[in-house]
């Protein structure tokens, strides 16, 4: 029976699509003026690619121009309230965020390009995620927000605005090699009653359509991202679970060490491309 499943979902992916489409040709500039790179040649550890495309080149054109402007693109709703909660004392310590870090469009630059990374005090590899909430406990001693929320969500697509444009460069080697290695593993492996992987959609099928989905490579340069599904912005862990649920499978709790490793080993597969976020997606 679960062959039988199996062979159903290989065959939804292989055949029961719209067609081929490629990524497209158009290039991404937001605002008249940020030039975002969305194709670059694959790291020479990622196997399965020889060029790297983001997630933008596959999408419709009216879905494209929405993420050129800020402000058309409906994520910066979250970006201006998380301005002010950068601004807003909170926690016993009666300090906020810029207490510390001043104006997070020059003391954020270059930070989201980072991420997952290791951290030497903690001597553990952390997502910005993690570093937002180790700030709040530890220096504003307020309390931690939940991984995927809103806040939270808002909070990281704030920080990844100053670093627009400039390229994903995530290490993978170092203290942090065991953990990439972690993260591989977990990607080429086939998950729930379907048996898919994430390769299976992202690597070895990107460009197909499954129903009015076309799949992309799966880069997460542009997270967190503003869905067009689901009206809200979305983290990336909270996709993770989506895409493992998807394949009928109990999922990993968001900010467990197995989805710390995957979205590290995935932010690497996107290393030479662009940070866009926040992004706009189907």
């Amino acid at each position: 029976m679960l062959r039988t499943t199996t062979a159903l979902a290989v065959g939804l992916i292989a055949t029961a699509t719209l067609g081929w489409a490629d990524a497209d040709e158009n290039e991404l500039v937001v605002n008249g003026e940020i030039e975002i790179t969305t194709h670059a040649p694959a790291p020479a550890y990622v196997d399965g690619l020889t060029e790297i495309y983001s997630g933008w080149r596959f999408r419709e054109p009216d879905t494209q121009l929405t993420q050129m402007d800020d402000f058309d693109n409906p994520a910066f709703l979250a970006v201006d309230a998380a301005q002010i909660t950068w601004d807003t004392v909170e926690g016993e310590a009666g300090k906020s965020c810029a207490s510390c870090h001043g104006d997070v469009m020059e003391s954020m630059k270059g930070v989201r390009a980072t991420y997952p990374k290791w951290n030497e005090t903690a001597g553990e590899v952390r997502t910005l995620a993690m570093q937002i909430n180790d700030c709040r406990t530890e220096n504003l001693k307020a309390e931690p927000y939940d991984y995927t929320s809103g806040k939270m969500t808002a909070m990281e697509a704030l920080i990844s605005v100053p670093s627009r444009g400039m390229p994903v460069n995530v290490a993978v080697d170092g203290p942090v090699q065991s953990t990439w290695e972690q993260g591989k593993e977990m990607y080429y492996t086939r998950y729930g009653q379907l048996e898919l992987s994430c390769a299976n959609c992202h690597e070895d099928n990107y460009g197909n359509y499954i129903r009015a989905d076309h799949l992309s490579q799966g880069q997460i340069n542009g997270f967190p991202v503003y869905r067009l599904k689901n009206t809200k912005l979305n983290q990336v862990q909270d996709r993770f679970q989506g895409c493992i649920r998807d394949t009928r499978a109990e999922t990993f709790s968001a900010g467990s060490p197995e989805f710390v490793a995957l979205e590290l080993y995935v932010a690497s597969r996107g290393n030479g491309l662009g940070v866009e976020a926040p992004s706009v997606r189907n």
